[in-house]
């Protein structure tokens, strides 16, 4: 890529990584989650199957029917900022990228061979010019990562599933890898939002790409800060009920929750990993071949402990005091169950949560 390939720029300096390994900002369960969706029985199985299924040729011909690609004569600004993150991670092949017609705010890398970038006409009329640069570097980042792969078979088993619904327990196994694939990925968009606030290199514009996603374009009536506030109550907030319920609710859906997001970029952006990427000390893709599966298994085993540890959630908290050899099991079951409360008003807020456990909107796959 030469040096005028990445002429829409912001003013100011940022950074950029030659050689970049995704390992350098990849979240720990991102890996973990895919290393055990791949031990999965029957995903080999089918993801091997898929891969004849869906030809490369017949994405590239539905986008290039039906949408708007990228180039420097439509979105010409897009395809600057695509180029300038593929410049900054240092990809050397830079992906198809198109514009499709859909007023919900959404993007995603998807694509067997080679990863094809889409973004919606909903996402480019909300997010500013840098919230923008920071999406498109969470997508350049999957296509880094080569999560398009994943998604693409994602896609097509959950189209599938609902086909095949009407089959006594013909879907039974293809939810299995539909349920197993949307954890993984939930995971996955944490590593690519590392992603994109490396070639933003803007936490606040990232936050305000994140705040829009759940809220829209009314930046005079929110507060970063305030939406931050919103993902430690939502941690710490109630009891054993509501813990479970977040897990339900969090289930059928393809993304984490906004504000889950925007707080675990935030504790990224401000610790000693992203510093020392940000300072040139990280893993090359030339020593990928040589990076250890086992020190990936205790980096993160080592982030659950560490998670479990911090974690204000009140089942977090439990499942630590059991870790520690904490007494009287049961009666710290039936207390936290029970909660502080007590009576009706909790099964009503449980029924409550329960009713907003929908798929939601999905943005910046």
């Amino acid at each position: 890529m030469t040096d005028g390939s990445h002429e829409n720029v912001p003013s100011r300096q940022r950074r950029r990584f030659p050689g970049l390994s995704s390992r350098a900002y990849e979240h720990p369960a991102d890996r973990s989650a895919l290393v055990a969706l791949r031990r999965l029985s029957g995903f080999d199985t089918v993801f091997k199957a898929l891969s004849g299924l869906l030809p490369e040729r017949s994405l590239r011909l539905l986008f290039l029917s039906d949408s708007v690609r990228v180039s420097d004569a439509q979105f010409a600004h897009l395809n600057g900022m695509l180029r300038d993150a593929c410049y900054i991670l240092d990809l050397e092949k830079v992906p198809s990228m198109y514009v499709t017609q859909d007023p919900k705010p959404n993007a995603m890398c998807i694509g067997l061979d080679e990863p094809i970038i889409v973004v919606t006409t909903g996402l480019v009329e909300l997010l500013d010019e840098e919230e923008m640069r920071a999406v498109i570097g969470h997508e350049v980042g999957h296509a880094l990562s080569g999560h398009a792969v994943y998604r693409t078979v994602l896609l097509f088993l959950t189209g599938l599933a609902t086909k095949i619904a009407w089959i006594p327990l013909g879907n039974v196994a293809i939810m299995a890898i539909v349920t197993a694939l949307r954890e993984w990925f939930r995971k996955s968009e944490l590593s690519a939002d590392r992603a994109g606030l490396l070639v933003g290199q803007d936490l606040r514009a990232s936050m305000r790409g994140l705040m829009k996603i759940a809220g829209g374009n009314h930046l005079h009536e929110m507060n970063v800060d305030a939406f931050l506030e919103q993902a430690e109550e939502y941690e710490a907030g109630g009891d054993l009920r509501d813990s479970v319920l977040k897990i339900l609710n969090v289930l059928p859906r393809s993304h984490p929750f906004t504000t889950v997001r925007a707080a675990e970029l935030k504790k990224w952006a401000e610790s000693r990993d992203h510093q020392r990427i940000m300072d040139g000390h990280y893993p090359r893709r030339s020593e990928d071949k040589d990076a250890s599966v086992t020190d990936s298994f205790r980096e993160s085993a080592s982030h659950y402990a560490d998670s479990v540890r911090s974690s204000k959630d009140p089942l977090m908290k439990l499942v630590g005091d059991i870790a520690g050899g904490a007494g009287d099991l049961g009666g710290k079951l039936r207390d936290r169950f029970a909660g502080s409360s007590g009576g009706t008003g909790g099964a009503g807020r449980a029924g409550e949560a329960g009713e907003a456990g929908g798929e939601g909107r999905t943005a910046s796959d």
